[in-house]
């Protein structure tokens, strides 16, 4: 009987984007990464678009995708940050998709899913037809392909869930076995209880539904997928292989599909080197014919269901108590803390509730000048979300919008669907899911409440955020400075709210130290600068001008003044208001001028408490990409004195370091701290140098070796992984370049003399690239005698060994 294998992935990330900024600001918990999306790009999404098959010495056979042999679904929200901010993976991805369609019989290995990973069962029908609609536009726009399956969040169900995706077309969905009541074989009458996982996971399954629909029901494997996610089975490729074979029974008569269903970042991220175990069972179980690699469609439109099923209601793969997870203390949690409680569960979610219906009240009622239908708009919404030019907004507004709308009136409809955009994003499920109240990702749906709440305030002029925190506050932390939810929504969600007043407060305070041109963009807002003047006496700066600021995503605008003084050093006052009038602002600015040009700047300090009242700005105005970086720049002076100081105690002690290491005694920790910045600083200016000077290298190593210093080998692996990878892309535009690839030989040989393991991954794939394109055509040339291409060749061959590739297998006649 003929064996299926069908592995799938469910690549997702709970969005971290500022809801006012729409950006991940820096996250120092994913260093030495800007944040944890590029960190796990990193570790997961890239690799598994490139991942090695190795040979029994750990050397690289093969590079392939893992995506166009695996059924997959990504986040919508997350593949729009890798759209923007990591296309070469973005487009990776879609290809893999396109790619494995055309190997299995038109079924394309990617599905969609629920938007913004929502527990679909405790959401109203309202919002549970957003979210499939919206996933499914999501990935029409992305995959240029109607979705055949869907991904819900946490696999949580319901009837009224599976009628929603049946009604829109979806064929199939991916539930947990423990998920399945009862099953029968299609035409009989009998029901067969399989309560407690008893279902047999590898056919499909039909779900007859209430208003006559059906859908397909896949149940995966769990405890194959329970060994791949947390008893570390993907340590071994082998091992894998043969586990997925175990799934397999000659006593089943039917066409079997084994499929198991894991976090896809378990693949790289939860487990190091898991895409490769992946990629070697795939490859192993194919090339010996023991299954055919399928996906569920595949499978779906060659094996039709034999067996109809009956889910358990509310029901999900991630708590054994059905979706109590999710608004409740049921005990499930993620195990950092034994003694902590999730009382506060149920309270948010009330808020949560709370709110949603109190904004869809505001949305209505607001909308009824606007919209000829509110709540089908906010289902063609997507279409903005996906695409925020002027041409589709007006698009959009030409068919929801009232005949008599008029232009002004715009920025308002705009206002109204973000209201509801966040109103959705408050849902996302990983808000719940773990410990604590004041997680960052349940601070997270918590800002994305704060957004709706501004927006519902600035479109109703009606008050909810106290209520809503009235609620709240009975939602317990346990950790006792953030008492509850109130405090919480105080201390974390108020600070991080913005209007274009901060937003020109940032201009004006970074404007100091980065020159704008006329039209900026910072974030998800537009500046305009209208005038501006700087004037410069020694270190001390003013700057005043005038800007129109605007958001892209409700294009509400305003014109604000602005002033800033700076000292140099951290000592920087500023101040932004609305604009006042042409004669108000020249007002202010003649006597912020004069003043400045007398030497009076406590006066200057005088005329913005005049011009611009409580208005004051200063460094903490600055939104955090840029804070850290206009203060690392403050600090790099003192930082270099340090340096200095440090240097100049190590070498002047030195011998005496010696003399104390040859006599048996230990040498005093202030000289090895003095020893351990200064060889530190050089080991990483001599890697990150246009010239590699070897000897000089060598000798630092030894040095570093004698008093045993820690090298700093996360940042300096970075750094050195970034110059690299800068030097490799430069080499694919002249492949031809001996001495750049002597360059490259050389970095790599010093990165092995210092034992420092570093991240390939990118540097690999340019060399695999050129193995197959460049070399060749050298070698044909050096087999005809050219010595510059023999030259050529023999380099190659040797970087390509340093980057553990089997140069036999990689390289023709190699």
């Amino acid at each position: 009987m003929q064996r299926y294998l069908c592995i799938h992935g469910h690549f997702y990330q709970p969005p971290r984007e500022n809801p006012w900024l729409e950006a991940i600001e820096i996250q120092d918990s994913a260093f030495p990464y800007h944040d944890w999306n590029e960190k796990i790009t990193v570790e997961c999404y890239a690799p598994n678009s490139a991942s090695r098959n190795l040979d029994s010495e750990g050397r690289i056979l093969d590079i392939q995708s893992n995506y166009t042999r695996i059924n997959f679904n990504f986040g919508p929200t997350l593949l729009c940050w890798m759209e923007k901010y990591v296309p070469e993976i973005y487009q990776a991805i879609l290809e893999a998709d396109r790619q494995s369609a055309e190997w299995r019989s038109g079924h394309g290995n990617a599905i969609a899913q629920v938007y913004n990973h929502i527990i679909m069962p405790l959401a109203n029908t309202r919002d549970k037809r957003t979210q499939i609609v919206w996933g499914i536009k999501d990935f029409e726009f992305r995959f240029n392909r109607y979705p055949e399956g869907m991904w819900l969040a946490e696999t949580a169900v319901d009837t009224e869930t599976l009628e929603v995706l049946a009604e829109h077309g979806i064929k199939f969905t991916i539930l947990a076995p423990r998920q399945a009541s009862k099953v029968r074989r299609i035409g009989t009458g009998k029901w067969k209880d399989v309560r407690g996982s008893k279902i047999d996971p590898t056919r499909a399954y039909i779900c007859k539904l209430p208003s006559g629909r059906t859908i397909n029901l896949f149940f995966y494997d769990g405890p194959i997928s329970q060994a791949v996610a947390f008893e570390r089975l993907l340590k071994s490729g082998e091992d894998f292989a043969a586990r997925l074979l175990c799934g397999f029974s000659e006593t089943r008569e039917w066409p079997e599909i084994l499929h198991i269903a894991t976090d896809g970042e378990t693949y790289g991220h939860h487990q190091k080197f898991g895409e490769m175990a992946l990629a070697f069972a795939l490859n192993y179980i194919e090339s010996r014919g023991l299954a055919r690699i399928t996906n569920y469609a595949e499978y779906l439109s060659i094996h039709p269901p034999t067996h109809e099923v009956k889910i358990f209601e509310n029901s999900s793969w991630s708590c054994i108590h059905g979706i109590e997870r999710w608004r409740d203390n049921c005990g499930c949690n993620a195990g950092r803390h034994p003694g902590w409680h999730q009382k506060w569960r149920k309270p948010l979610r009330e808020a949560i509730d709370w709110l949603r219906d109190r904004l869809a009240f505001v949305f209505e009622n607001a909308s009824h000048g606007y919209l000829k239908d509110p709540w089908k708009a906010r289902d063609d919404y997507i279409r903005i979300i996906i695409d925020r030019s002027d041409e589709n907004i007006g698009r959009f507004i030409e068919q929801h919008a009232l005949p008599d709308l008029n232009r002004e009136e715009i920025p308002s409809v705009l206002k109204l669907m973000e209201l509801q955009r966040h109103t959705m994003l408050m849902y996302t499920s990983c808000g719940w899911f773990f410990d604590e109240l004041s997680d960052i990702e349940t601070v997270q749906i918590l800002q994305y409440a704060g957004r709706a709440i501004q927006l519902s305030e600035d479109i109703f002029n009606d008050s909810v955020e106290e209520s809503f925190k009235a609620r709240l506050s009975l939602a317990r932390s346990n950790i006792p400075e953030h008492k509850n939810g109130a405090v919480i929504y105080e201390n974390l969600v108020k600070p991080a709210m913005i209007d274009l007043k901060k937003v020109s407060a940032h201009y004006a305070v970074s404007s100091l130290f980065e020159d704008y041109i006329e039209k900026t963009r910072i974030y998800s807002y537009d500046v305009d600068r209208e005038d501006y003047l700087m004037l410069h006496a020694g270190n001390t700066k003013v700057a005043v001008g005038r800007i129109r600021a605007e958001s892209q995503m409700t294009h509400i605008s305003d014109r604000i003044s602005l002033c800033v003084l700076y000292f140099g050093g951290q000592a920087l006052n500023g101040g932004a208001r609305a604009f006042l009038g042409d004669e108000a602002y020249r007002s202010m600015k003649t006597e912020v001028i004069s003043a400045f040009e007398n030497g009076e700047f406590a006066e200057i300090v005088r005329l913005m408490d005049k011009h611009f009242g409580m208005h004051n700005y200063s460094f903490t105005s600055l939104f955090r990409d840029q804070q850290r970086t206009i203060l690392d720049s403050l600090i790099s002076e003192t930082m270099e004195d340090i340096r200095d100081s440090y240097r100049k105690i190590y070498e002047n002690n030195k011998i005496l370091m010696g003399l104390l290491q040859n006599a048996g005694m230990p040498v005093k920790r202030a000289f090895l701290h003095a020893a351990e910045v200064t060889l530190n600083f050089d080991l990483e200016r001599l890697l990150l140098g246009d010239i590699i000077d070897v000897t000089e290298l060598r000798n630092l190593h030894n040095e570093i070796l004698k008093w045993n210093i820690s090298v700093d080998v996360i940042e300096i692996e970075f750094k050195i992984r970034k110059k690299l990878e800068q030097i490799m892309k430069r080499w694919c535009e002249e492949p031809d370049n001996t001495d750049m690839l002597i360059d490259i030989q050389k970095r790599l040989k010093m990165i092995h003399m210092l034992s420092i393991e570093m991240n390939n991954w990118h540097i690999q794939n340019i060399f695999y690239k050129g193995a197959k394109e460049v070399f060749p055509v050298n070698l044909r040339k050096a087999q005809s005698g050219d010595k510059k291409a023999l030259q050529w060749v023999s380099i190659f061959k040797n970087v390509g060994q340093m980057l553990f590739f089997n140069i036999h297998s990689v390289l023709p006649e190699g």
